[in-house]
């Protein structure tokens, strides 16, 4: 259908407007008709053209304001907690037994013909309304009765035929996925699913972002890439118009979710198209939502459109403070019939269907609270005070700001806790919620008695009726089973006991906290049956804690039942039930957290190495631990090294310098020492990072020649040159000790791999020869290929001095001498050709990548490599070709040219 439209395209970058009418008798479409006949998304290019020159002149009215643009447009912090981190705890709470159904229209794909005499533009306009409007029509896919994890699969196929049409260039049919994808999340026909359905659609949303993204950024990059800074000037024509195009496209879908979430997905595409266009798009996004009828789905797409938000425009704070606050004014829905005939009909309480709405305000609210001023917790509170309170409310406030700010008003919200309604969240979750801020900053000294008082007042009342009837069944038993040591009588009947209640309680804290089940535990005195039912408890503690901890309750709990595994372990122990119980204690250490106090932390690890003595494992896994929890200290004071820092990192090398020496592996110690000296010299701890690296040196020796795995004995060769080539690597940014003398840790590892008894026939010795030369080689550079931030490297230390590239050139020529000693004595072998090409043609590579090959003996010593690697015709062809080629290619270099005559002595050999 032909109607009359008036399209006028505003012109860019010297392109003129056009206009065109074409006239039919059938009726005006209606969205043609209301808006005059104009295309508005013509019209949004017009403007989009238009603001272009006007801004590239504003940007140049100051280098004030650019400065305090790159300023304001930072990216987040190491500590802001990213979506990716609460996604899998999302997915693992919300959970569903329901059947759940998928209604997709994916349209059809037939074409569509350009109606002859009519524009270009309005034929691009119709044809864009028309793809869209196909989406309407066509086949209809329903999948139902599907389980949660039916339902998963299926999101994620369609997730891969997204990416799949994209990559045979079916852009269309890629954009139908991801609309349809959206139009689901409009269902609220199994509501205790929705947040995690919420998760998994918004995952194909993100795909189309950054594919969308990545292909306007691709266009951009022809001649030269596109800067990370770039601006729209920076932005050709033809990357511009592709990106309109999509934006067009997704202003014609006619339904408004997803259309919304669809434009959210691809808003960082705005950087194309102008300065401003994030910025202006935001709130435009933001009063759209207010358009959506249900609060809880409105609630979720608000929170995507502040995910998004803070991936391309952390500084935006208005659009986030808007999107919170019409979440607020959208509360009173959730007592609308509409809202309660619905919970009525699904069988949902008001208070389950409030924690459907805690990851979406929790993560708008820790958007909103990322270094937030103070004075906004503030204004938070009164809004809160302005809804009654509201119980769900209040706890994401007190979880999402700084705990300093919250401790010095929790008097104030002790007062807001008082009032609110228990019905829908308990006070006791919300007492929780603040202790967890007092127990990282203190409240005023003046009120810590109030609060102590108010908080106990409600935690004495809290009862938990499941928690009670069980605690009264397990003291009804040990009463009876105690007299007379009746329990050892029946312990599979109480062991059974256990295994019903680790069915039922995953919540440790409240099982720990059941005043009889320890005590419970203690009936079971035969070792064995103790430390089985220790394991079950510890599977299931594993398998539903999701979240880390610090609760003291669980805390010394699994500490003792841990114990309990431990003690049991003895010289017949055998050792896959050894590597069984680590693997459990292990499990244990990884999910407790202390936060940013990493001084608890370390506690905590000095603890368990003192109890879990007797299990390797476990000691190197409290290693590792305190390996992170020394990086993570890094991260967090970002760069700026203070004293006490400085003493924590050096408490946590002291650890693991004590720990490491007891480890019975001799790789476990050579790894470990490594890996804590790297850690030390990242961390400005010169002096550590020495100690570690000269005690990894130092027990080389000690290296057996085989050892078993998996029960069979094999050589160490391979696991030793290993390490050594990634010692290597260390050593280019360990700076001299000034008492030491130069390069005196690669002195020291040479010598003793000089005096370590390798095997027989063994060229290891010389392969480390040969991978030393091109760290020498390196180290002899003005600027080295890498460094760590604040540790000056011999770089800085020597600055080029021509004694310490002499010490240098003087190392090299005497492991060359080595290595070609070593290549003679396999000549004068006659079974050993293959090892003596192979060598040769590894040192030749050295010198052809690090050498100066203007150096006349250098030259013919790579000639004479080649052809010695070449004489018994072992060296790969394919190989030997490629080299030439590359050989060939440098020569062309203005700076290689003395390559060529290089190239021309090398000829390829075979054996006849």
């Amino acid at each position: 259908m032909v109607t009359d439209t008036k399209t006028r395209r505003g012109a860019r970058k010297g392109s003129t407007s056009s206009s065109s009418s074409s006239s039919s008798s059938a009726p005006a479409d209606p969205l043609s008709s209301m808006l005059d006949g104009t295309d508005p998304l013509s019209m949004f290019a017009a403007a989009s053209a238009s603001e272009t020159p006007a801004m590239s002149h504003s940007s140049s009215t100051g280098d004030l304001g650019r400065k305090r643009r790159e300023k304001e447009e930072e990216v987040v912090g190491p500590d802001f907690e990213h979506w990716l981190s609460k996604r899998g705890e999302i997915l693992a709470r919300f959970t569903t037994t329901e059947k759940l159904s998928i209604n997709l229209f994916m349209g059809s794909d037939r074409g569509k013909a350009l109606s002859p005499g009519s524009s270009a533009v309005s034929e691009k306009v119709r044809t864009r309304l028309e793809e869209l409007d196909d989406l309407e029509e066509g086949s209809q896919r329903e999948l139902l009765n599907l389980s949660q994890q039916d339902y998963a699969n299926r999101i994620e196929e369609l997730n891969q035929s997204l990416k799949e049409a994209w990559a045979s260039d079916q852009k269309v049919k890629a954009l139908k996925i991801v609309i349809q994808c959206s139009k689901l999340l409009s269902d609220t026909s199994v509501i205790q699913f929705y947040p995690s359905k919420f998760v998994l659609i918004t995952d194909i949303l993100d795909t189309f972002g950054r594919l969308v993204y990545d292909r306007i950024w691709t266009m951009c990059s022809d001649p030269r890439p596109l800067p990370d800074g770039f601006t729209v000037e920076d932005v050709n024509d033809t990357a511009k118009e592709t990106c309109l195009n999509w934006f067009f496209k997704i202003a014609s879908i006619r339904e408004l979710l997803p259309r919304l979430y669809v434009e959210a997905a691809i808003l960082k595409c705005n950087r194309f198209l102008n300065k401003s266009g994030i910025q202006e798009t935001l709130p435009r996004l933001t009063a759209m939502i207010r358009g959506i009828g249900d609060p809880l789905v409105a609630a979720y797409a608000r929170a995507y459109l502040c995910r998004v938000g803070m991936e391309v425009a952390p500084h935006l704070k208005d659009s986030l403070n808007r999107n919170f606050f019409d979440l607020l004014s959208t509360f009173k829905q959730i007592s609308a019939e509409s809202v309660q005939n619905q919970l009525v009909l699904q069988r949902v309480e008001v208070p389950e269907y409030l924690t459907l709405y805690s990851p979406a305000i929790n993560w708008i609210l820790q958007c909103i609270a990322y270094r937030a001023p103070e004075p906004l917790l503030t204004e938070m509170m009164e809004r809160c005070k302005t809804l009654g309170n509201n119980a769900l409310l209040l706890n994401s406030v007190m979880r999402a700001f700084r705990p300093e700010f919250v401790a010095v008003r929790a008097t104030d919200f002790i007062s807001m806790i008082k009032e609110c309604d228990e019905s829908g969240f308990p006070k006791h979750l919300l007492f929780g919620s603040l202790g967890r801020s007092l127990a990282c900053a203190d409240p005023p000294e003046s009120e810590r008695l109030t609060i102590l008082n108010e908080a106990w007042k409600v935690i004495t009342k809290v009862r938990s009726p499941q928690k009670r009837e069980v605690n009264t069944v397990l003291a009804d038993i040990i009463k009876h089973m105690t007299p007379d040591r009746a329990f050892e009588d029946a312990y599979p009947q109480l062991q059974s006991v256990i295994r019903k209640i680790l069915t039922y309680f995953h919540d440790f804290s409240l099982l720990f906290s059941m005043e009889r089940f320890l005590p419970f535990l203690d009936m079971f005195q035969k070792d064995s049956v103790r430390v089985e039912v220790c394991k079950s408890i510890m599977e299931v503690f594993i398998k539903h804690q999701v979240e880390l901890t610090r609760d003291p309750v669980i805390l010394n709990a699994m500490l003792h039942i841990c114990k309990t595994m431990h003690d049991s372990v003895n010289a017949l122990t055998l050792e896959d039930e050894k590597r069984s119980l680590a693997l459990l204690i292990i499990g244990f250490i990884r999910m407790v957290s202390f936060g940013r106090d990493f001084e608890q932390q370390l506690s905590f690890c000095v603890e368990a190495r003192a109890t879990f003595c007797n299990l390797e494992p476990v000691l190197v896994q409290l290693i590792h631990t305190v390996n992170q929890l020394a990086m993570e200290t890094l991260r967090v004071v970002r760069g700026s090294h203070s004293r006490k820092t400085a003493a924590f990192v050096r408490a946590c090398a002291a650890y693991s310098f004590i720990t490491i020496p007891s480890l019975s592996s001799i790789f476990s110690r050579l790894s470990l020492y490594l890996l804590s000296g790297q850690v030390a010299l990242a961390n400005q701890c010169l002096s550590q990072s020495d100690a570690f690296l000269q005690a990894a040196v130092s027990i080389l020796p000690e290296v057996p020649r085989s050892i078993s795995i998996e029960g069979k004995l094999r050589s160490s060769e391979s696991f030793l040159l290993d390490f050594i080539n990634n010692f290597l690597a260390t050593l280019l940014v360990v700076p001299d000790h000034p008492e030491h003398g130069v390069l005196y840790l690669v002195r020291g590892l040479l010598n003793m791999v000089q005096d370590y008894t390798w095997e027989d026939n063994s060229d290891a010795k010389v392969r480390v020869y040969i991978s030393a030369l091109p760290l020498l080689a390196a180290m002899s550079q003005e600027t080295y290929l890498y460094s760590i931030p604040k540790v000056d490297s011999n770089e800085t230390l020597y600055g080029g001095d021509p004694k310490f590239l002499t010490e240098i050139n003087k190392l090299c020529e005497t492991l060359i001498g080595q290595i070609l000693d070593h290549l003679k004595a396999l000549g004068r072998d006659e079974q050993s050709p293959r090892r003596q090409g192979a060598l040769a043609f590894s040192l030749f590579g050295v010198l052809l990548a690090h050498g100066d090959l203007r150096n006349n003996k250098l030259s013919q010593l790579s000639v004479n490599l080649w052809n010695l690697s070449h004489k018994h015709g072992y060296c790969e062809t394919r190989i030997s070709v490629r080299t030439l080629e590359y050989i060939k290619h440098q020569a062309q270099q203005p700076d290689m040219v003395h390559l060529s005559d290089t190239v021309q002595r090398l000829a390829l050999q075979s054996r006849t």
